[in-house]
């Protein structure tokens, strides 16, 4: 009678990690970088200096990448839909008259 040894896989509800990115942040940046290099293309086809291509396209990727950790550190892995949930709640409400709560089950 031979003898079964399982893994168990503890990380099955973790989000996905990458060098501290988490979740749909390593999407957000592999979508910016490839945009850098679209930008970098083009300003190269369009004649302008390399250098000049270069530095732009550098001081963009470490804003990127600088903002992108930022987000991924502050909001975790569900960050976006905080952050638009956030935008959403009313800073303030207000009731005129206080009819609403005198009969709230009586219609008029």
């Amino acid at each position: 009678m031979s003898t079964s040894v399982y893994k168990i896989n503890k990380a099955i509800n973790k989000p996905i990690e990458f060098r501290g990115l988490k979740a749909q942040y390593i999407v957000y940046l592999a979508g910016g970088l490839l945009l850098l290099l679209l930008v970098f293309a083009i300003l190269y086809i369009c004649g302008i200096n390399p250098f000049i291509c270069l530095g732009l396209i550098l001081t963009l990727g470490t804003a990127l990448f600088l903002y992108i950790y930022y987000l991924s550190r502050n909001y975790g892995p569900h960050g976006m839909m905080k952050r638009i949930a956030c935008k959403g709640i009313p800073g303030l409400l207000r009731a005129h008259s206080r009819r609403m709560f005198e009969h709230p089950f009586k219609k008029d």
